[in-house]
């Protein structure tokens, strides 16, 4: 049975390299983990063994984002434990057959270090960025490198132009992070208009992200609160405990009410507000909503592949800034919109209301814009099956 390494670093690459892994078992490999940073849950909760000891850092491994981020980032001593990382993996790397990278720089020149046979998904980049893909380096040397048997990208864009750049072929197969919110799962009861809210997943940026969230929402006209014509729905991960999401939400004058004391479910009230909290579901909440108020990464692009128009509200970081917010758009196209405004101001969180309800209309009226959304899903994430395509072209290379 061939024997095969996943080197990835980064959230939304773990997810990518949890469900390609798993696709690859379903075909009978051996498969193992190793993700350079994070804890590797994604992996574990589709049962594949992850390798070594593994550490959760605050900005999450996204220290690129802020020179405040790369700051933290090394007083936690990231850079060392990505130096014991490495180690570990160069004296691991011979038991294997083929490394398959998820992720970006770092892993490409990881995996070229051990020697081994590479395939590669480079899900970190997209020319749809700057036009052209301007890889660091070494990476360009790296993946024009022999040993490097398969390069696999996130869009038919950055297909094209790598196979220009690196005189080799480069193949789009599709997102595996889509096959997670494209698995059969029973929909949310069918409303009118349906407002799904993603403050990310690492604390304590979700923290203030959320209350950023529900900033924006007190700032809905009082006519759309009343009409009770939206439903707000957040689906919140485990890091966020009820005791937790209790404290938070009271400093900013609403109450949590927990599901034991609400037949609907856990919510967030204050007067006429009120938000629905749901706890394992995330799939279910975005497949059913209308429109997505977006504060993530990986969520967003999964959100803009199942066409929905996504609204960003910016936040003050470490992950979600204003230049990461821009990079996304350039990222996922026009159906990603931004109201420009300080962060926090009054005016841009009542601009971003309005901006929500004429897009939740325009989704339930104009033919075209539906078309429009579908057409950019296309085109930016492609469609499902990426985690099948892939897992059966790698296993062709052994």
């Amino acid at each position: 049975m061939p024997k095969i390494l996943l080197l990835s670093n980064g959230h939304g690459e773990d997810l990518s390299g949890a469900l390609i892994g798993k696709a690859l078992q379903r075909i009978d490999h051996h498969v193992d983990a190793f993700p350079l940073v994070g804890d590797g849950n994604s992996y574990l909760a589709k049962g594949i063994r992850v390798l070594g000891k593994t550490k959760v850092f605050s900005t999450g491994g996204l220290g690129y984002t802020s020179f405040y981020a790369r700051l933290t980032e090394l007083c936690q001593g990231q850079l060392f434990y990505l130096l014991r990382r490495l180690n570990h993996l160069y004296s691991i790397a011979g038991s294997y057959d083929l490394i398959v990278v998820i992720g970006d720089v770092i892993c490409v020149c990881a995996a070229w270090l051990t020697g081994l046979p590479v395939a590669t998904y480079l899900v970190a980049y997209s020319s749809h960025y700057e036009g052209k893909l301007k890889m660091p380096w070494p990476c360009k040397h790296c993946l024009s490198s022999k040993r490097f048997l398969s390069i696999y990208t996130r869009d038919w864009l950055t297909a094209d132009d790598l196979t220009a750049q690196l005189w080799r072929k480069a193949i789009f197969l599709g997102n595996p992070f889509l096959d997670q919110v494209l698995d059969n799962q029973p929909a949310l009861p069918r409303i009118q208009n349906r407002l799904c809210l993603l403050p990310g997943t690492r604390r304590p940026e979700l923290d203030e992200n959320l209350l950023l969230i529900l900033r924006l929402l007190e700032n809905f006209p009082s006519v759309e609160i009343t009409r009770k014509e939206i439903s707000f729905d957040i689906p919140l991960v485990s890091v966020l405990s009820d005791a937790a999401l209790r404290k938070l939400v009271v400093s900013r004058g609403w109450e949590f009410i927990d599901s034991n004391h609400n037949k609907l479910g856990s919510q967030l009230v204050r007067n006429q507000l009120i938000v629905n909290v749901h706890r394992d579901s995330f799939s279910q909440v975005l497949q059913s909503s209308d429109v997505v108020l977006s504060m993530s990464g990986t969520a967003t692009e999964q959100a803009v592949g199942l066409g929905r128009p996504v609204v960003q509200l910016v936040g003050k970081g470490p992950q979600f800034t204003a230049s990461f917010a821009e990079a996304q758009r350039r990222l996922l196209g026009p159906m990603v919109f931004c109201i420009e405004g300080i962060v926090g101001e009054k005016n841009t969180f009542i601009e971003t209301a309005y901006l929500i309800i004429d897009l939740l209309n325009r989704v339930k009226s104009d033919l075209e814009f539906k078309k429009e959304i579908q057409r950019n899903a296309l085109q930016r994430v492609g469609t499902g099956g990426g985690s099948e395509l892939m897992a059966k072209a790698i296993s062709d290379l052994i």
